[in-house]
């Protein structure tokens, strides 16, 4: 009786543990860049986030906000892995008359649902002909009331690395 009750308390908690480890972050909120914590940003460009979260679908309205202008950037991860098209924004030092650059997307959760990955491969068009930028973003919740978002972004010319600390306002 002992052995089969010590079975099932075992069957019971390791089922418990793979509940909680399987839990998935949930990013929903309003989020502040901190600057002093961050880097790979223009010195004059500030961040704020809005995140809304329902299941694998995570919707993010972020605002760029430099001396002379501010911009509003809407967004839309669909983390399920498979390869989605959208349309990048333009940089915001594009000239007038930029033909808009077509993207292609996956998002998917990390191993152990820790966060997401989202890679994107992006085509614009230039005078010399065709540039492809690959952006890989890993979000993760790094502790109470912040948001880590590491970028990697790769072109044929150039590679490097951004990373975005947020506070939960």
């Amino acid at each position: 009786m002992t052995h089969k009750m010590t079975i099932a308390t075992g069957a019971v908690l390791i089922s418990s543990m793979l509940a909680i480890a399987a839990t998935k972050p949930n990013f929903s909120g309003a989020w502040v860049m901190d600057r002093a914590r961050s880097f790979g940003q223009p010195p004059n460009v500030q961040q704020s986030m809005t995140v809304t979260q329902a299941e694998d679908q995570v919707t993010v309205e972020t605002k760029l906000t430099q001396p002379d202008s501010e911009r509003i950037v809407k967004d839309t991860y669909v983390l399920d892995g498979k390869e989605y098209d959208f349309t990048p924004p333009l940089p915001l030092n594009a000239p007038p008359n930029t033909p808009p650059a077509k993207g292609k997307r996956t998002a998917n959760w990390l191993p152990n649902a820790t966060g997401i990955l989202v890679t994107e491969v992006i085509t614009t068009e230039t005078p010399k002909g065709p540039v492809t930028t690959q952006v890989v973003r890993k979000w993760t919740l790094t502790g109470e009331g912040e948001l880590t978002i590491t970028n990697f972004v790769d072109t044929a010319t150039v590679s490097y690395e951004s990373k975005r600390i947020f506070l939960k306002k």
